[in-house]
């Protein structure tokens, strides 16, 4: 590539990074990091007491999982040049390399010379989207709560990751001339609007969900059997710390601290909201009581259909989202008692459904005024962009769930991809990690000698 003086350029570009940028930049990281355990706090109180520990295991492994291969060739694949308008170049920034060596000049940050992504260094563009990855392999967990062996989910994550994130974030993440010199085909050739992961986190792990549920199987007893969160304030803690993380997680993506981060703000906490709200009124006309559940419940499903309009909608556009999100993920999550799919904590009706319906309203209520500087079809825009949103949609939905199914076939045909019968009737807690979440027995008191 060649600069506006004809120069030959190279990636990562070297220089100076803007402090104010990197202040905000690693604010969003850390806020994007949290995001999984905060989630293990979410879906732990969804599950039964018995197998509480497992399901905030299976998100805490996925940060160790992902690290790893993100580390060795995962940001490369996701953000080297493109190959094939399929991968990244996975040699390309193996191990990291080429992203951090550089003049770390004392004094002014001015003079500095190292490597840049935009305008912050490399390395806190790989963090930050190192955090998309952990939240998005994690989010799979929940549908498959209280049957799956560890072993297994171990080996899932890290061949999913591999398979099925590294692959879409480049279609959707990489910008060309941002990490590398070309990037991916959804951003750049069909010119859909992602701006945070609607197609790449939230479609793509809850059409993977469906898929890795239905090779799994139903947990036993499911739907006879009551099987209701033990622990509800964990459930709403969690769903707290979810929305803290995404505020960096959708604003930090504007890579700056600047107006296009301070709107992405705004909508994330509208769309929160007003999803939150949506949802409890469809539970108060459907059964008669708003629920703390359902609270938690719409507030997620409102940040996932935010994600990618965050920065091409304006405020009114994002209560609009948010008002169908919570309504249709409320109702979206029965389907599973209709069709029979057990997928334990809503990954299918919170996040696939929310994922969906933000993607495409996109091309509904986009706005010229937002930084994305698109109109949708209520604007005046016509369906320019709403077609380019849902083959977005098809693409990332229809590749994810034909991976995930070789994979996790493959896997239950090796080493197996289920727990005992005899463990999930005790709690796959003390038969995965010989450890139980709450003590009983020690908390009864002991003899007493009078």
């Amino acid at each position: 590539m060649l600069d506006s003086k004809g120069a030959v350029v190279t990636y990562p570009i070297i220089g100076a990074p803007d402090a104010a940028n990197t202040a905000w930049v690693m604010a969003s990281a850390a806020l994007v990091l949290v995001m999984t355990p905060a989630l293990a706090f979410f879906y732990g109180g969804m599950v039964r007491a018995k197998s509480v520990l497992n399901m905030m295991m299976m998100c805490f492994a996925a940060i160790g999982v992902v690290w790893v291969l993100w580390l060795v060739f995962g940001y490369s694949l996701a953000f080297g040049d493109d190959i094939g308008g399929v991968i990244g170049d996975p040699t390309q920034f193996a191990g990291l390399k080429h992203l951090f060596g550089g003049d770390y000049a004392p004094g002014e940050p001015a003079s500095a010379a190292i490597p840049l992504v935009g305008t912050i260094p490399a390395m806190v563009f790989v963090m930050f989207q190192a955090g998309f990855a952990m939240v998005t392999v994690a989010l799979i967990a929940g549908a498959v709560a209280d049957r799956m062996k560890f072993t297994a989910w171990l080996l899932f994550a890290a061949l999913w990751a591999t398979l099925v994130y590294f692959p879409v974030a480049h279609w959707v993440f990489a910008l060309d001339g941002l990490a590398a010199e070309k990037g991916g085909w959804i951003v750049n050739h069909l010119g859909a609007i992602d701006f945070a992961g609607g197609t790449a986190v939230e479609i793509n792990s809850g059409a993977s969900a469906l898929v890795l549920a239905l090779v799994v199987g139903t947990r036993r007893g499911w739907p006879r059997d009551p099987m209701r969160p033990h622990n509800l304030p964990a459930v709403m803690l969690g769903a707290g710390l979810l929305w803290l993380g995404w505020f960096g997680f959708n604003a930090g993506s504007a890579l700056a601290a600047d107006g296009t981060a301070a709107l992405a703000l705004a909508n994330t906490l509208g769309a929160g909201a007003v999803s939150m709200m949506s949802w409890l009124l469809v539970e108060r006309i459907r059964q008669g009581k708003p629920t703390s559940f359902g609270a938690a419940s719409g507030v997620v499903a409102g940040l996932v259909a935010i994600t990618p309009a965050c920065a091409s909608v304006t405020p009114i556009g994002a209560l609009a989202i948010g008002i169908v999100a919570g309504a249709v993920s409320s109702l979206a999550i029965e389907l599973k008692y209709k069709l029979g799919y057990d997928d334990s904590l809503d990954v299918v009706g919170v996040h696939l459904v929310g994922g969906v319906v933000g993607t495409v309203m996109i091309g509904l209520v986009a706005s010229s005024a937002s930084p994305a500087g698109v109109d949708g079809l209520f604007y005046g825009g016509g369906l320019d962009q709403l077609w380019r949103q849902l083959v977005a949609v098809l693409a990332v939905g229809g590749y994810a769930m034909a991976v995930t199914a070789v994979i996790a076939l493959v896997l239950k045909a090796t080493i197996g991809v289920r727990a005992h019968p005899q463990d999930e009737a005790d709690g796959i807690d003390d038969a995965e990690h010989a450890e139980t979440a709450y003590d009983m027995a020690a908390s009864r008191g002991g003899r007493v000698d009078i």
